[in-house]
């Protein structure tokens, strides 16, 4: 059940930890329209098969928008009223830095947007700081910038919810 005094909830977990089918949930627990905000680019077949299972779980009561890189400017078009799911800040932040932009200022630009938010966001990330320090300088430099991203969402948000094994802990806010 969506917490309806929630406008901003972020979902962190790690790989398969469950948090799309819960943010999913979440949106679903509000009235219609749902957007769903998708920063994944299919570059193989293996990704364009999880995008295919993603959008196959949704169904059709879904409206897609594909914001690889520009999810600032694709937020500041969701009209009011519809509940959004943002899926997801890792690979928004993979491709950001893959392109070469400024992660600083696309940060500050989608915080902005996100305090302007007039809608239900529902936000999902993955927690990397649990794992292994990777052995080369993008890995580390990957990992410690979704930190910072991740900490920055949370301190904005209204609901953090950790998945663990499938299971949802209320971290900051309402369940």
């Amino acid at each position: 059940m969506a917490d309806p005094y929630a406008r901003l909830t972020l979902v962190l977990g790690g790989a398969r930890s469950g948090k799309s089918r819960h943010a999913e949930s979440i949106v679903t627990g509000l009235p219609p329209p749902w957007i769903y905000v998708a920063t994944a680019e299919p570059l193989d077949d293996e990704m364009l098969a999880r995008i295919g299972e993603h959008r196959a779980r949704r169904g059709s009561r879904w409206r897609s928008i594909e914001a690889p890189r520009d999810l600032a400017g694709a937020l500041s078009e969701i009209p009011a009223g519809a509940a959004v799911l943002v899926d997801c800040l890792t690979l928004w932040l993979s491709n950001l830095m893959l392109a070469g932009a400024d992660i600083e200022a696309e940060t500050e630009r989608l915080g902005r947007v996100l305090a302007r938010a007039a809608t239900p966001v529902v936000l999902v990330s993955n927690e990397v700081g649990s794992g292994i320090v990777p052995d080369n300088a993008l890995g580390r430099r990957f990992r410690d910038a979704q930190g910072r991203l991740n900490q920055r969402v949370a301190a904005r948000a209204d609901r953090v919810v950790l998945m663990v094994a499938g299971l949802p802990l209320v971290v900051k806010g309402n369940p």
